[in-house]
């Protein structure tokens, strides 16, 4: 039994380390997609590219889902830093891995 958990355990680490680049916050499921757009930069050999996207909602709609998809499946990161799910506004940062360009689509849900 003890080591069917740990078996469990080590496939669900390696498939959360495998599709862990992706940004989900909140939730898609029964709301209403008010803003998208797609974020992309061209890499730098050497170089991080780091891109800061903001989404003020004019109507002051509080958002319940945010979402930040990696389309090229890098080693990059999308994370936010100021506002989101419960806020009317959201700031999202997203950085390259070394040497590689940004390639997201960004999604924000009311």
């Amino acid at each position: 039994m003890r080591s069917i958990f740990l078996l469990s355990f080590v496939i669900l680490l390696c498939l959360s380390t495998c599709y862990g680049r992706d940004l989900l916050l909140g939730t898609t499921y029964n709301t209403r997609l008010v803003w998208q757009q797609k974020a992309e930069y061209m890499g730098i050999p050497f170089r991080k590219r780091v891109k800061e996207v903001f989404y003020s909602d004019p109507a002051m709609q509080v958002i319940r889902g945010v979402v930040a998809r990696d389309l090229d499946h890098t080693e990059g990161s999308a994370t936010v830093t100021a506002g989101g799910v419960g806020f009317s506004f959201v700031n999202v940062r997203l950085k390259s891995e070394r040497g590689s360009g940004l390639n997201y689509q960004i999604e924000i849900y009311v």
